[in-house]
């Protein structure tokens, strides 16, 4: 039986149950006071219409005046006969109007719960149609906030997840096999090439040339893990001190940044957010990489926190154009699409994915002199 046939019955026999109860109440009700009232009502009557002096008879209620006992044994039997005619009358008219009003009260029931109901269907028959290809497709159910409207809501936004994890696993595996192709290519033509007529000197070259190409490799599946791991979101979150994850990063890339002459400038005031330590780790590591990885020599990188701007990276470099800057943020895109320097082309795409997966936002614009200002805004740690 579906669920609608049995709201149905459920509320057509509370009706029936309910119909009963108050047919029975105003029976017996009746039935206490309508013989003595019929009675009294006919003794009126009766005195009116035979005037003079009656005894013997005593009304129900005192304040009529008296009849013959013999008039009065009569219209007795006339009040009740009367009585019984008026019950009966009652129970059957109640009892038929029950039936209607019940029989009515079904079919209303019925088209009620249907539209009640009806998201029900719609979240069914949805659920039935989704594939992986077919996973845009949302409810967006309108009207009043309810329990189901709430229901459909809910659905539509476990839909927006799976969406974006299945669009994750795909984005991953294409592009993993894109940028796998080329370092896999560098060491099979190593092998090939170096390997044909070995030599000391070609063996060094040789092998540099896999180190090279593993090291890629390695620096490429890490980022891509990286990636995958923050478009799923977070499992968790904590107050994290974001001016000490800067400082850390800063003495890591010291060294890259003076083998290039780019000078460092940092202005750390207390950042704290909430999210993850190693993901917040990533998007600092990754942004100031970035800065000095896409820099000239001798430019120079800004890096500022605070608690109302966030976290924001200027640097010195290339001339950017506006239309450029949003293809930035999608996976192996550097600059006007040609590698422009070493690195996976992941590191804002990373940023980008871990900021919204703290619910945060991340903006770049270029600068007139060349360099982008990169903006991280993430929702600040509860006090």
């Amino acid at each position: 039986m579906t669920a609608r046939a049995r709201l149905v019955l459920a509320f057509g026999a509370l009706y029936v149950a309910g119909g009963i109860a108050l047919i029975a109440a105003i029976y017996f009700l009746v039935q206490a006071n309508l013989v003595h009232q019929l009675s009294d009502t006919i003794m009126v009557a009766a005195v009116k219409a035979t005037p003079g002096d009656y005894t013997g008879y005593q009304p129900t209620y005192p304040t009529y005046p008296a009849v013959p006992a013999a008039h009065g044994i009569a219209l007795a039997h006339v009040a009740e006969a009367s009585g019984q005619t008026v019950l009966t009358k009652l129970l059957l008219t109640s009892g038929l109007s029950l039936l209607i009003m019940t029989i009515l009260s079904l079919v209303m029931i019925w088209w009620l719960s249907g539209r009640v109901l009806r998201p029900v269907h719609e979240i069914s028959a949805l659920a039935r149609r989704l594939s992986s290809q077919s996973l845009h497709e949302r409810i967006e159910m309108g009207g009043p906030k309810d329990e189901l409207t709430e229901l459909a809501d809910t659905f539509d936004a476990m839909l927006e997840r799976l969406e974006r994890s299945f669009e994750s696993q795909r984005r991953f595996v294409a592009n993993a096999s894109h940028e796998l192709r080329t370092p896999v290519a560098v060491q099979r033509t190593a092998i090939q090439v170096g390997l044909a007529d070995p030599t000391p000197r070609q063996l060094v070259k040789t092998r540099e040339s896999l180190l090279e190409a593993n090291r890629r490799i390695e620096h490429l599946l890490d980022s891509l893990l990286v990636l995958a791991r923050s478009d799923r979101g977070l499992d968790h979150r904590e107050p994290v001190d974001l001016t000490k994850a800067v400082d850390r990063r800063i003495s890591v890339h010291t060294a890259a940044a003076a083998a290039r002459g780019v000078e460092i400038e940092a202005s750390l005031d207390d950042c704290w957010v909430a999210g993850d330590p190693a993901l917040l780790d990533q998007l600092v590591d990754n942004l100031v990489g970035n800065a000095i990885r896409h820099n000239v020599d001798g430019g120079h990188v800004a890096i500022r926190t605070s608690q109302d701007d966030g976290l924001v990276v200027s640097n010195s470099g290339p001339n950017v154009p506006d239309e450029l800057v949003g293809r930035l943020f999608q996976p192996f895109q550097r600059g006007d699409g040609r590698t422009i320097a070493a690195g996976s082309g992941l590191g804002l795409s990373i940023v980008e994915s871990i900021a919204h997966a703290h619910d945060g936002t991340v903006q770049a614009s270029p600068r007139p002199t060349g360099g982008l200002d990169v903006t991280v805004s993430l929702p600040a740690a509860p006090s």
